[in-house]
């Protein structure tokens, strides 16, 4: 047998050794400080005012600035020296059992990662000028299992955070997959019968007409602005574009600048005939815009099950076609269209009280664009320098077929999601999620929660929340909650 075959065969073996073995702890380089804390809210979106605002902090519960709970495993991780190749020549590896279980699976070729379970329980908030320490132990490394991504491990640790004053402020229970990447579970090979979906890219669709009645919409459609036609005379604002005024009978026709915000008054669910440029099942919505007037165009970023009558909308842009001509208004020039996906919830200024919630209650659907650099920034803020997440090219080697979000940015827009939901003097103790589909760019990931349970007496609650995209569910978890 060869050194390398040797060296599989042992590899199982190697690995339960480590199982329940306990690290030295573990001390940040920095204590919890604001400007951190900033850059976290920045890339979440958490506008929340006890992490950010020092006067509205002080006001509330919590008497200062606070740091957000999903933050509590953030702060000792080692920043980019952390990684193999931008460690220091005079800087020992690290020595956590589980860094030792991935360098013996990295050896093996098991290169490929993928966080899959984070389930955080937070003994109290944060603040800044803390200084945390944990002790990580390895609880578990299953057998080799084959899955859609790879051959590959489960590596489960529990790890133990407090402040070095021997303060507990949580605890964290975290589980990767670690796969040969090219190894995955084949996809099943469509019947005779199944027709193939038709390619979805956008520039596949017909171009549009662009002639005088209607140039000043699609010049505004190339600018991200929806310019409604809108009468000089009498001020009518009316769609679709005309060169007339039905009301007066003017020609002096101009136009306003929608907000791009309205509710959907009807829709259809489109399933066939299917062509190219379009996924399916499409959704078209009749959106009433808050100018008065009914827009006709696709609904993203929910599902069909989810759509209601009245729900609110706000547009977004498909930049849907490159131009022919360079230069040219017409249909040769670029192509922007408007779509319409569920309006972001506002954030609640105030707390919910423990009576006002009922077991069932839903959440309001939350449609987020992802970008690659709403997928960077994520990574950043959350100090995780994992090449999957910020190059592209590293990415294919190691089996993916781009960049996705990391697990604490996962965590972090889940936290967002319920906290914009309760108010910011809710208390989350523990946040729990399994992870799924990958969160790709350009790929809406639309959140979805609701009451799973209630204790009046204590104020106690449990919401469930999932975030889906065309791929399928990327978070399925619960936030547990205590509100006054």
């Amino acid at each position: 047998m060869s050194a390398q075959g040797q060296s599989e065969g042992d590899l199982p073996a190697r690995l339960r050794e480590q199982v329940g073995a306990q690290g030295p702890p573990q001390t940040a380089r920095h204590p919890v400080n604001g400007p951190a804390i900033a850059d976290w809210c920045d890339a979440m979106g958490d506008g929340n005012p006890v992490y950010l605002d020092e006067e509205a902090a002080a006001k509330s519960r919590h008497g200062g600035i606070v740091a957000p709970p999903a933050t509590l495993d953030i702060w000792d991780r080692p920043g980019l020296p952390g990684q193999p190749r931008w460690r220091p020549a005079d800087k020992p590896p690290a020595e956590d059992p589980r860094s030792k279980v991935l360098r013996l699976l990295d050896d093996a070729g098991y290169v490929g990662v993928v966080a899959v379970n984070s389930e955080l329980e937070v003994a109290r908030y944060l603040r800044p000028g803390d200084l945390l320490r944990n002790t990580q132990i390895l609880e578990g490394i299953s057998e080799e299992k084959q899955t859609a991504l790879g051959t590959g491990f489960f590596v489960t640790t529990r790890q133990r955070y407090e402040t070095v004053d021997g303060e507990h402020v949580g605890d964290l229970l975290f589980r990767i997959l670690k796969f040969k990447p090219n190894t995955g579970t084949p996809a099943a090979a469509p019947s005779e019968s199944t027709r193939p979906a038709p390619d979805s890219s956008p520039q596949l669709r017909p171009r549009p007409g662009i002639n005088r009645d209607n140039q000043a919409l699609f010049d505004g459609y190339r600018a991200h602005e929806l310019r409604l036609p809108t009468c000089n005379g009498c001020r009518r604002v009316f769609f679709p574009p005309s060169p007339r005024c039905s009301a007066c009978g003017s020609f002096d026709i101009g136009a306003t600048v929608s907000s791009g915000r309205g509710t959907l008054y009807s829709f259809t669910v489109v399933h066939h005939p299917q062509v190219p440029g379009f996924r399916y099942p499409l959704v078209v919505g009749l959106a009433e815009l808050e100018e008065g007037v009914r827009f006709v165009a696709d609904l993203v970023g929910v599902r069909p099950d989810q759509v209601e009558i009245g729900m609110p909308l706000e547009v977004e842009w498909l930049d849907s076609h490159p131009a022919l001509v360079e230069g040219a208004a017409d249909s040769r020039g670029p192509i922007s269209i408007p779509q319409f996906r569920p309006a972001t919830p506002p954030r609640r200024r105030d707390t919910l009280a423990a009576a006002d919630v009922t077991e069932g209650e839903r959440l309001p659907l939350w449609c987020l664009p992802v970008t690659p650099t709403h997928i960077v920034a994520g990574a950043l803020a959350t100090r995780d320098f994992q090449d999957v997440h910020h190059d592209r090219d590293l990415a294919h080697q190691k089996g993916s077929k781009d960049i996705f979000f990391n697990i604490n940015t996962s965590v972090g827009l889940m936290e967002r999601y319920v906290s914009d939901w309760t108010g910011p003097e809710a208390v989350i103790t523990a946040l729990r999620i399994r992870l799924g589909a990958p969160a790709y760019p350009y790929l809406p990931l639309t959140f979805s929660g609701s009451v799973q349970s209630i204790d009046q007496s204590t104020g106690r609650v449990v919401v469930a929340v999932q975030a889906v995209n065309e791929l399928g569910p990327h978070v399925t978890g619960t936030a547990e909650i205590e509100l006054p």
